[in-house]
């Protein structure tokens, strides 16, 4: 299995940016498709993007389209996801998750991080 480690998350205020970041141990990153979720408080974990083994394939949840980008630098091992035009309905811990394809329910995947904090104030 391989390891995941986020961060970037912290306080933004309506409108503004963060850049999340999901790093990998091992020798065998480019073999797994990344998947993003958040879990708002009372709220259950929700997809919000994923990219493929190469990243050639993107698949995004209708709430971030046009607002959040994934992509994947494999020999870093690490995937990117640039946010947007955050509002206060994106607030939630943000997690990284592996799998063996692209996927777009947490049952799929079978690694995950710790979660890094995402609060956007309004």
């Amino acid at each position: 299995q391989v390891q995941l480690v986020e961060s970037g998350g912290g306080l933004v205020q309506t409108g503004g940016s963060l850049r999340l970041s999901c790093a990998a141990s091992g020798r065998t990153f480019s073999r797994y498709a990344i998947g993003w979720f958040r879990q708002a408080p009372g709220k259950e974990r929700e997809f919000v993007v994923g990219i493929s083994r190469r990243g050639a394939t993107t698949n995004y949840a209708d709430s971030v389209k046009g607002r959040f980008t994934i992509s994947r630098d494999n020999a870093k091992n690490t995937v990117y996801l640039q946010m947007n035009s955050l509002k206060p309905e994106d607030t939630a811990v943000y997690y990284c998750a592996a799998s063996g394809v692209i996927a777009t329910v947490a049952q799929s995947f079978n690694s995950w991080g710790q979660g890094t904090q995402v609060t956007v104030s309004s």
